[in-house]
């Protein structure tokens, strides 16, 4: 009886968080963006406020949408879950299909309702664990040629290549293999560099950077729960941007109390290193806002002690308030609850005037708002280093008008050797690039 009582509370709830909730956010996202967003107060929920889309996928020739003076062309479809693009030297570009090994126990309710939410929107579905390489056809137009190049790892995300040697963060380890310019495969089994955190993997994405002399490699690992609830000792070295010696594999704490940082990028003015992170959930629609913030060196940003600099969390226990008072706020906040998962400066001369220097943002989009934010292609101006105004929606269409439908979602976002923007979108399982009109 107790059992039947539990399953027809769990889909009770289930069946309330799908249809949406009443408690609408206060904020639009671009009255929280920018370098001083408000801070609402927090608060507590049985279920937390959601909306979830359903997954219907591309339809009848259906492409997202970009502003005049812009195209977009699929380069490549019937992907398996395409997670993140990284432009090789000569022009080809590899593809990071993979998702979540689901290596995290499902103990509670509440991870078996987000598994149904993942479910229903598309965003669960198995990756292939593997690269493949795309390369732009003699003819210069239609879906670029695809080879299977690099196949059998675990969960892929970062690639970076130095000299001769390929780097790819699996979730559970920076591999290298060697590179031939123009080869379409790689057989040769990866050799590791260097272990990474890889306990229960609620955070399983590793962003890779590889320093401009080539000596370092820095990665972004997220956290292994939402505010420290799968108790401290998971977390080790989690929340973090390690910094990993590409001699030796020695890794140390770059920076600290990043929640999620998917994605890590040189500013190309300053050689500054940023990165864009996913903030945490359940406090309420505006809380917390997601962000854009220069990484520095041995800086702490508060996680899970406190959010957005020092505004105290109560749920990490125990509290640390000698934490909390090193914790700088980040330097741009793009929006609560848009998921960023990819990050790239623009350096091109393709596309428009206003998107030169600025930072384009792969927003995944999320359910813990309503009405929904992200699912979107964004960028923000950069003058003298630093972001200005406010994030801009470049690559929409994502989700349908009324947002009952989810159509695809951007993930990683990367500049092609002709200037192109090139956006992996996962749950469309497809590759689109963006170009100026008439290019």
């Amino acid at each position: 009886m107790n059992k039947l009582i539990a399953s027809s509370v769990l889909v009770a709830a289930m069946a309330a968080l799908i249809s949406g909730c009443h408690e609408h956010a206060e904020y639009a996202p671009s009255q929280q963006a920018g370098t001083n967003p408000p801070i609402p107060q927090a608060r507590n929920f049985f279920a937390p406020p959601m909306q979830v889309p359903k997954y219907v996928g591309w339809q009848n020739g259906a492409t997202p949408k970009v502003p005049a003076g812009l195209k977009i062309e699929k380069i490549a479809s019937g992907l398996v879950h395409p997670r993140q693009v990284y432009t090789l030297p000569n022009g080809d570009v590899l593809v990071a299909e993979s998702n979540s090994p689901d290596e995290e126990p499902v103990t509670t309710p509440k991870q078996v309702i987000a598994g149904l939410i993942s479910a229903r929107s598309g965003k669960k579905a198995d990756g292939a664990n593997r690269i493949t390489l795309l390369r732009k056809p003699a003819s210069g137009s239609g879906e670029w040629e695809r080879h299977v190049f690099i196949q059998h790892l675990h969960s892929p995300f970062g690639m970076q290549l130095i000299g001769d040697t390929l780097y790819v963060a699996d979730t559970d380890a920076i591999l290298k293999f060697p590179y031939k310019t123009g080869e379409t495969s790689i057989s040769e089994r990866g050799v590791e560099l260097a272990d990474l955190p890889n306990t229960i993997n609620h955070h399983w994405t590793k962003s890779l950077l590889a320093s401009p002399d080539g000596k370092k490699l820095y990665v972004g690992v997220g956290s292994n729960s939402n505010v420290g609830e799968n108790g401290l000792d998971v977390e080790y070295r989690r929340a973090d941007v390690l910094e990993v010696d590409t001699a030796t594999g020695a890794s140390r704490i770059y920076a600290a109390g990043i929640r999620n940082p998917t994605g890590l990028q040189w500013e190309p003015k300053t050689g500054q290193l940023w990165a864009i992170a996913n903030e945490r959930d359940e406090i309420g629609p505006d809380l917390v806002p997601d962000y854009l913030t220069s990484v520095k060196e041995n800086a702490f940003y508060g996680w899970p002690y406190s959010y957005y600099g020092q505004h105290v969390d109560p749920r990490a226990q125990p509290q640390r308030p000698d934490l909390v008072a090193k914790a700088i706020p980040p330097d741009f906040s793009i929006g609560s609850h848009v998921a960023p998962l990819g990050l790239t400066f623009y350096t091109g001369t393709n596309l428009p005037a206003q998107y030169r220097g600025a930072a384009f943002i792969g927003e995944h989009g999320s359910w813990d708002r309503s009405p929904l934010s992200g699912y979107v292609v964004s960028y923000v101006a950069f003058e003298s280093g630093k972001p200005v105004g406010a994030p801009k929606d470049v690559v929409t269409g994502f989700t349908s008008a009324d947002q009952k439908e989810l159509y695809g979602a951007p993930v990683g976002v990367a500049q092609d050797r002709d200037g192109g923007l090139l956006i992996a979108d996962d749950v469309g399982n497809t590759v689109w690039r963006v170009t100026a009109a008439g290019s």
